[in-house]
């Protein structure tokens, strides 16, 4: 996997940047901190510079993200709710769950996004909700940017610091990601056992 980020880098130059970022979102087994960590070496070499980077990188995301919000835009929240009233156990919901995620959303939305765009998978995952709230296209757009260029900065800047040393890169960033993973696993895992409906 790495070779051919690093080949598709090299061949691709700030576009393949994009296209990769794009397809992290869509095929998660092509991980971000690979592609934004490797383009931060490019940057270190003087193979890349790092405005471009984390504006295509960005982009990318963003256009990954767009993909699952419209998803969630055109099922819309009320077509869920066979699924939620049948799976409520595994989903740790109930419908009138999902009515108050929507006003949530509305509400406070944009900052879910912003900070989600910190957390392995939930990054992807939160913007097909977003869809089926209908969070306005226009705060999406911002806070994925806004989150996205911050996280991205961080990969791209470790890449850079590290230069040529990616394995080191791999030793930082890889726990962090995975504690995230774990713990969130391990929440779910919790909702799901203590889990009852209200009725």
């Amino acid at each position: 996997m790495t070779d051919f980020i690093v080949n598709w880098i090299v061949w691709g130059g700030y576009f393949g940047i994009f296209l990769l970022m794009a397809l992290e979102n869509v095929v998660p087994p092509i991980p971000s901190e690979v592609i934004m960590g490797l383009g931060g070496i490019a940057v270190a070499r003087g193979q890349m510079e790092m405005i471009p980077l984390l504006l295509w990188g960005t982009a990318g995301t963003t256009a990954g993200n767009v993909f699952w919000y419209e998803i969630g835009r055109r099922l819309g929240y009320a077509r869920f709710r066979p699924f939620v009233e049948r799976h409520g156990r595994w989903l740790t919901m109930e419908w009138e769950d999902v009515e108050r995620l929507r006003t949530f959303f509305h509400r406070h939305g944009g900052w879910v996004i912003f900070v989600f765009r910190f957390m392995p998978t939930f990054r992807t995952l939160i913007s097909l909700p977003a869809g089926m709230a209908r969070m306005p296209v226009w705060r999406f757009l911002l806070m994925t940017f806004v989150g996205s260029v911050v996280w991205n900065g961080v990969l791209a800047g470790a890449g850079f610091y590290l230069g040529s040393r990616y394995a080191d890169l791999d030793r930082y960033v890889g726990p962090a990601g995975i504690a995230l993973t774990v713990l969130a696993l391990g929440y779910y895992g919790y909702r799901v056992i203590t889990w009852t409906p209200r009725g």
